[in-house]
């Protein structure tokens, strides 16, 4: 019961009566006592107990007569926290609130639904999501610590054993850290990767560019690139797409689960590589002239461009042994949480290969004065040329090993491979075999269109319409992808794996989404920015190589949109190999070279031969839209039906729907200016400038009226780091 009211307090019959001799304010029988006047206050000052005269309509200040006659039973009181406070009479109604109510305690949460659902927070499901940066999930897969108790400096005084005063002095707290989520974790593997990719390729565009200076763009460039790109081939074909896709899952399993954290699996697995590489490159130099007539019929035709190209061969091919040690050891390291170091030793590569063409043109002059051919080159220029690449790669490999010695993992040669899981990721690389097969066939293919069209258009007077403006223009035209999507990806590989093995769909789902979503933020704009300013970028870039440069920029053009579906294309397959499943992606990329190989050679009959590679770069991207439709269904099916298509569909679509209107634009205005100061060095700087910056300012005003969700996110956290 509450204390009675304050001014019932000294009346009634039995109170004394006070004496005529009081100080005013003193209550009189009989009289209405008037309350004191109250002293001056500070109305700044707060005083709890003061004076309140709407003190009897507080719900705790009852009268005590109406508390005893009220109803607890009938009436009964609102909880603690939950009585509102009464407010104006002409209010506007308080909007609704999502949030739960901080005065109502310990609030019952709705029941969650079971299985994957979108209603819950980006798709996770409560029971299996666990916020965990990749970094830390794969460097500390083998060994997990025991949570601290953060209760035990509490029972300090209980413990029997005594302290030293040097226990029991207070130790300074550690500076709370960032603390690191999924996202800011992948972020950071992909920052890393993103930036070491970009110098990479920013000198491999260095690396073509004084290789075309060197050697021009035409039939003799084409000689070198067909022995130069052999020994990648043959390597991909023989381990390279194995080591790349199912051995990191394997590597994750034997860091979680051997007691050494997969050392002797990844020395078991790094001799495999070296004895079966080193067989294979010996054969295959052997065999070097039957390899170049393969890939080029045109070109074993002529005696003298045979001879050079077996020469350029024999030296390139020992360069795949190379290939095999550098990856091996890079996939060791990304299953340890070291991204950077695989995509920044390729820098040192490019740096050999541009000093050697440098040289090059040191001793025998740049490509617009000497006009070096097949039949003019001497032996020394081809040796100069061939132990510089071979180089190259050989420097790319061994800059492995500091980083290997940093990590702490000791290479060492183990050929006990029997029970030990080699054979699983053995059979599991059949398929992935299968796989590069049917994709070096489409590029076989392709090639020998490539390089005929090219020396029949060459002959009528149109230079740089063969292999060498294929590889250029696609080296060009991979580079967002590498740097965007493979990125994400690498560093989302680990985490797609390890769902998958809990079977978690929910997770490995919501990875998908987020490398499509995140990856097309930049993908589809540069698609676009290739269709529209191609003819410039190249003409800049290749301008020491004479007329060829803008034939380079058309087939550029022609690439351009298929880089949407082959950045998609190589997300979704990720998940078909978190899965240990390469039969899928096998028949898939079967139907991609299938689609390539017969548009190309439909191009190579139907087109005049200027244009004929212009179309087959084309089909390229046409291949990729047809196995993208056949990859998203089946790992649709596989994950239970859902892959978050209408969210993927959404983004891909506002982002292409900012990008038609921004490419235009941009594409009418470096026409013109190139119409004004011509297709020079000057004219494609400027022309390139004036619509880089009319792409980019229509295509945020544009995305900006679309609320395109992933790009507000990319431009806030920029503007984070920027300070604004």
């Amino acid at each position: 019961m509450n204390a009675p009211y304050d001014g019932d307090r000294a009346q009634g019959t039995g109170g004394p009566a006070p004496s005529q001799g009081t100080a005013p304010g003193t209550p009189v029988p009989g009289q209405v006592p008037v309350p004191a006047p109250a002293p001056d206050r500070d109305p700044y000052v707060q005083d709890a107990y003061d004076y309140d005269p709407y003190r009897s309509q507080d719900l705790s200040a009852q009268d005590p007569v109406a508390e005893v006659l009220y109803d607890r039973s009938a009436h009964p009181p609102p909880p603690p926290g939950t009585y509102q406070e009464p407010g104006p009479l002409y209010a506007a109604p308080s909007a609704p609130s999502y949030a739960p109510d901080p005065r109502v305690w310990a609030q019952t949460p709705p029941p969650e639904p079971d299985g994957p659902s979108r209603h819950l927070p980006y798709g996770d499901h409560a029971t299996t999501t666990q916020f965990v940066g990749v970094d830390a999930l794969v460097t500390n897969a083998a060994d997990e610590q025991p949570e601290p108790d953060a209760f035990a400096h509490l029972y300090r005084d209980q413990e029997a054993a005594p302290r030293t005063p040097a226990e029991d002095a207070p130790v300074a707290a550690p500076a709370p850290s960032k603390p690191a989520g999924r996202a800011a974790s992948l972020l950071k593997s992909s920052a890393l990767m993103a930036a070491g990719t970009i110098v990479s390729r920013i000198t491999g565009f260095l690396r073509t560019l004084v290789i075309a200076g060197a050697i021009g763009v035409g039939t003799f460039n084409d000689t070198y690139q067909i022995a130069n790109t052999l020994p990648t081939m043959i390597y991909v074909l023989v381990g390279g797409g194995a080591l790349n896709a199912v051995f990191i899952p394997q590597l994750v399993r034997a860091m979680k689960n051997d007691s050494d954290g997969g050392q002797a699996y990844a020395n078991r697995l790094l001799t495999l590589v070296v004895v079966l590489l080193a067989g294979i490159t010996t054969i295959c130099v052997l065999a070097a002239p039957v390899f170049i007539t393969m890939m080029s019929p045109k070109i074993a035709s002529d005696p003298q461009q045979m001879e050079v190209a077996v020469a350029f061969a024999r030296y390139c091919l020992p360069t795949m042994f190379f290939m095999g040690v550098h990856v091996v050891l890079g996939q060791i390291l990304n299953a340890r949480g070291r991204f950077g170091a695989m995509m920044w030793t390729p820098v040192l590569n490019n740096i050999v290969v541009i000093a050697t063409f440098g040289a090059f043109i040191w001793a025998f002059g740049g490509f617009t004065t000497s006009g070096v051919n097949a039949t003019t080159v001497t032996a020394e220029g081809v040796r100069l040329l061939g132990l510089g690449t071979l180089l190259g790669l050989t420097v790319q490999a061994l800059a492995m090993l500091p980083y290997l010695r940093d990590a702490g993992f000791k290479p060492r040669l183990r050929f006990d491979w029997r029970g030990h899981g080699l054979g699983k990721a053995a059979r599991l690389a059949k398929w992935t075999f299968f796989f590069v097969l049917a994709n070096q066939i489409g590029l076989v293919v392709v090639t020998q269109l490539a390089t005929w069209a090219g020396s029949v258009a060459e002959g009528q007077g149109h230079p740089g319409t063969g292999i060498t403006a294929y590889n250029y223009a696609l080296l060009l035209w991979q580079m967002p992808q590498a740097i965007i999507t493979v990125s994400v990806m690498t560093a989302v590989l680990p985490r797609i794996s390890r769902s998958a093995h809990d079977g978690d769909a929910a997770a490995v789902r919501d990875d998908i989404s987020y490398g499509l979503r995140t990856s097309a933020v930049a993908i589809v704009p540069c698609a676009f920015a290739f269709l529209a300013l191609g003819v410039p970028m190249a003409t800049l870039l290749y301008a020491g190589s004479g007329s060829g440069a803008q034939n380079i920029g058309y087939i550029l053009m022609a690439f351009g949109l298929g880089l949407i579906p082959y950045s998609i294309q190589y997300v979704v397959l990720r998940g078909f190999y978190a899965y240990e499943d390469t039969r899928t992606p096998f028949y898939n990329t079967v139907i991609v070279a299938a689609v390539n190989a017969a548009v190309s050679a439909l191009s190579f009959f139907v087109l005049p031969a200027r244009w004929a590679v212009v179309g087959m770069a084309a089909a390229y991207g046409l291949g990729y839209a047809v196995g993208v439709g056949v990859a998203w269904r089946r790992l649709r099916t596989r994950l239970g039906g859902d892959l978050d298509g209408a969210h993927v569909m959404r983004t891909y679509a506002r982002l292409t729907g900012a990008c038609v209107p921004a490419a235009a634009v941009a594409g009418a205005a470096a026409y013109g200016v190139t119409q004004w100061l011509g297709s020079g060095v000057t004219g494609s700087a400027a022309a390139l400038l004036v619509g880089g910056i009319a792409l980019a300012a229509v295509f945020l005003i544009a995305a900006k009226r679309m609320r395109i969700e992933e790009l507000n996110a990319m431009v806030g956290m920029v503007r984070g780091r920027l300070g604004r």
